[in-house]
């Protein structure tokens, strides 16, 4: 008896137990049965849900595509039309501005095809101008001669350019014998008013000064601006010792008292002035003027002013002259229209006279003559009968 409680105690746990495991049994079961269950449907509308997506996939596709085409094509219509009315001005000043490059470069063109002739022009002078200096300086160097025809001939273009004409204000190698009988012949002799003579030579230095300015040394320069000053003052004591500014005394008129030395190259006249300071206040002391192309020609316009000032002043000296011998004529042409008006009317009285006589006096030369007519005289010819019938009258008032 005392065992039937715990056998049953242990019976009851044991079928609890086992009803506990069957019913997890039986519940995994249906979990699991539930579970598969569901797993095929999720499975199933995963399947449906894919399929569906693919469809709605490709039917977005299409009507995107769809879309984007008609917004392409609109877009590109909208773009082409407001791209259209961007460009066209564009366009057109893309056009304009490709005429007016054409028209530069044509012109351009043009323009240097003539500045390469000008350039080969140029080319061509300047090639000849030093041909012709290098021959002029060939001959300048070779010939004492030809440097003195050089020099003449600049002092004759400066002449020429003052406005000084030959024969008239200047005379070139007037050859004249001075009072010992020597014959003198100056390289120019500029007139001035009063018969006054101013006398110029032309002297060129060139082989020193040449030397001087092609030296390639300090001490080959100085020595060849010693030789330049040499000659220069050289010059100076030849021209004194002539004594050009008596020469012209003789004649009508006196010569200026000083003789004009001209150095026709400039750069050598500065250098030789600058180089020695008392050059020119010696040669001064000896009646000698040193002058530079430059400075002849202030003085040769100074010439050609005074000649202006004289013409003016014999110009008005002329048309006095001439005002008195108008008005005297004119004095005797008055008395002698006044002389002819008297004889006019002393012909005039004359005249009227001899009319009374032949046409209007009693018993007129016109009136007899129709008397004889009318007694039967036949003449081949008529008086005017205005004539006629003034000389009636006038024989029947008187």
């Amino acid at each position: 008896m005392d065992s039937s409680p715990l056998l049953i105690a242990a019976a009851l746990l044991l079928g609890i137990l086992v009803g506990i495991a069957l019913h997890r049994w039986l519940t995994a079961g249906a979990v699991e049965a539930r579970v598969s269950a569901a797993t095929a449907a999720a499975n199933e509308k995963l399947r449906l849900l894919e399929s569906s997506q693919a469809t709605l996939t490709e039917q977005f596709r299409a009507i995107a595509a769809d879309v984007t085409e008609g917004n392409a094509r609109r877009f590109a219509e909208q773009s082409q039309t407001n791209l259209g009315l961007l460009l066209d001005p564009l366009r057109q000043r893309l056009v304009e501005f490709q005429q007016k490059v054409d028209a530069v470069y044509v012109a351009d063109t043009q323009d240097r095809a003539a500045l390469k002739e000008q350039v080969q022009q140029l080319l061509v002078l300047n090639r000849t101008l030093s041909d012709d200096a290098q021959r002029l300086t060939s001959a300048l160097r070779g010939s004492v001669k030809a440097q003195g025809n050089w020099g003449e001939l600049i002092l004759q273009r400066l002449l020429e350019s003052a406005g000084l004409r030959e024969g008239f204000e200047f005379d070139l190698q007037d050859a004249q014998r001075n009072d010992d009988g020597q014959r003198q012949q100056p390289d120019c002799v500029v007139r001035l008013p009063e018969s006054r003579r101013l006398v110029i030579d032309a002297k060129v230095s060139l082989l020193a000064f040449e030397r001087y300015a092609t030296a390639d040394t300090d001490a080959a320069r100085d020595a060849a601006l010693r030789e330049h000053l040499q000659s220069l003052r050289a010059h100076v004591r030849g021209l004194a010792e002539r004594r050009y500014e008596k020469l012209y005394e003789s004649l009508q008129g006196t010569a200026i008292d000083f003789v004009v030395l001209f150095v026709p190259i400039e750069p050598a006249f500065t250098v030789a002035v600058t180089g020695d300071d008392t050059l020119f206040a010696d040669a001064w002391s000896r009646n000698v003027l040193l002058v530079s192309p430059s400075t002849l020609l202030f003085v040769l316009r100074t010439v050609s002013y005074l000649w202006r000032q004289e013409a003016q002043s014999r110009n008005a000296r002329d048309i006095a002259e001439r005002g008195a011998q108008l008005y005297d004529k004119l004095a005797g042409f008055v008395q002698d229209l006044e002389a002819v008006g008297t004889k006019l009317d002393a012909a005039r009285d004359s005249h009227a006279a001899a009319l009374a006589k032949l046409a209007t006096g009693r018993g007129n030369v016109i009136r007899q003559a129709e008397l004889l007519r009318e007694l039967g005289v036949k003449p081949s010819k008529a008086l005017p009968k205005g004539l006629v019938e003034g000389a009636g009258e006038g024989d029947e008032v008187s």
